[in-house]
């Protein structure tokens, strides 16, 4: 399986929850050089959150 782990190369947003009683993680990269990373299901939520709203995507719309 390959790294899904976003990086300055590769930038994105990765979660993974390998099973219901483990706790969730996630890393996000954005190509403006922001990152950030999160453990546990509220702070990844609030990451994935964060990230839609201002990386990524969010800056084709805002134009940033």
């Amino acid at each position: 399986m390959a790294d899904l782990t976003p990086t300055p190369d590769r930038p994105g947003l990765h979660v993974s929850k390998p099973s219901p009683n483990t706790p969730a993680t996630g890393s996000a990269v954005c190509h403006c050089g922001a990152t950030a990373t999160a453990t546990g299901d509220n702070q990844v939520r609030a990451l994935v959150e964060g990230y839609t709203a201002n990386h990524g995507f969010a800056h084709n719309r805002t134009g940033r």
